[in-house]
């Protein structure tokens, strides 16, 4: 078999969606359907304001971009995560500060937080990775206590619950991603959303001065593919459990874990194992195709590190067959025998 590490799950309303703004004829960009979108969005994270534009890593620059953060200002960031979480704060000047993560749910770690707080310190972003919220509460107590902005990185994990609360409301600012690999997409797309009306217009100001904005085409298939995010999120997790299952008994693997009280929607499925790179040579040899999220942006974090050498993602998507779900155990399995 050949498994890819995912598919675009899409449906005939898509296409429907899509077409639908092109034989319109007009309003390809900046049409209602943007609008409805944003309000859809926010509305689903449970805040008031949703602007959308042309990917996460534009979100995540507009956010420190209307929050005026500069030279001088330092923000608390984790190395555990992909790199425009942290360009977006060198985008504007400012300086990164690295804190640990946290073994559970991959995380910034609440403690390691609190010890990188200083007179300089301006912003949190929190990072929810492979769709598995971090310690949001937490630190937006840290936050809040140390009158610190609160930024998530939400790009894996819209959907995502912690204690019954979606992932996206608890920050003073949240970006999400609509990339091809995430829960839905627009192929390229992202969307900032939060409470805070004067920051929506400063985004909306920023977005059109940076030509940052989505496509109307684009809104009308992210509309799609929100109308079925509950059935995309399910059948990830129906997938999830099902490979769990099978992994939780070899040796040697650890698969995803699911605290309670969170919501996991699988957005990567990501096992931890003590020979990783062996194990993803011979998955590759045998079609299985895998990746590596996420090496470590710096070094010489010791949860971080000992995370990165440890992790493996393996092909989770809505359309994963029982039939390739097998294979992919077996093949797990019998390698691991000989490891």
């Amino acid at each position: 078999m050949n498994i890819p590490l995912y598919k675009t799950y899409w449906d005939k309303d898509d296409v429907e969606a899509v077409t639908r703004i092109i034989e319109r004829g007009m309003w390809w960009a900046g049409g209602k359907e943007n609008t409805e979108l944003e309000g859809k969005i926010a509305r689903y994270a449970g805040v008031k304001h949703g602007v959308s534009v042309n990917s996460g890593t534009s979100a995540l620059n507009g956010i420190m971009l209307a929050y005026r953060l500069g030279v001088g200002d330092e923000v608390i960031v984790p190395s555990f995560t992909y790199p425009p979480t942290v360009n977006a704060v060198k985008y504007v000047g400012a300086t990164p500060v690295f804190a640990d993560i946290e073994e559970e749910r991959f995380g910034l770690d609440p403690e390691d937080v609190k010890k990188r707080i200083t007179d300089k310190t301006r912003a949190i972003i929190a990072v929810h990775v492979y769709g598995l919220p971090c310690r949001i509460s937490e630190l937006a107590e840290i936050a809040e206590d140390n009158n610190l902005l609160l930024i998530e990185d939400a790009a894996e994990a819209i959907g995502a619950e912690e204690y019954g609360k979606k992932v996206g409301g608890f920050g003073d600012a949240s970006i999400f991603s609509f990339a091809g690999n995430k829960i839905i997409s627009t192929g390229e797309g992202g969307m900032v959303v939060t409470n805070d009306e004067i920051m929506r217009e400063r985004l909306r100001a920023i977005r059109s001065k940076h030509s940052w904005r989505m496509s109307t085409i684009l809104a009308s298939l992210g509309l799609s593919q929100f109308n079925k995010i509950e059935q995309v999120i399910n059948a990830r997790i129906i997938c999830a459990k099902y490979l769990t299952n099978g992994l939780e008994f070899i040796d040697g693997i650890n698969p995803p874990v699911e605290p309670d009280g969170i919501s996991h929607t699988y957005q990567f499925y990501t096992i931890k194992t003590g020979h990783r790179d062996k194990l993803k040579d011979c998955l590759e040899e045998h079609g299985i195709t895998t990746k590596i999220y996420f090496p470590p942006i710096m070094n010489g974090l010791p949860v971080t590190d000992m995370v990165s050498r440890r992790v493996l993602t393996l092909p989770l998507y809505p359309e994963l067959t029982m039939d390739e779900m097998n294979y992919m155990l077996e093949t797990i399995n019998s390698i691991n025998n000989t490891l």
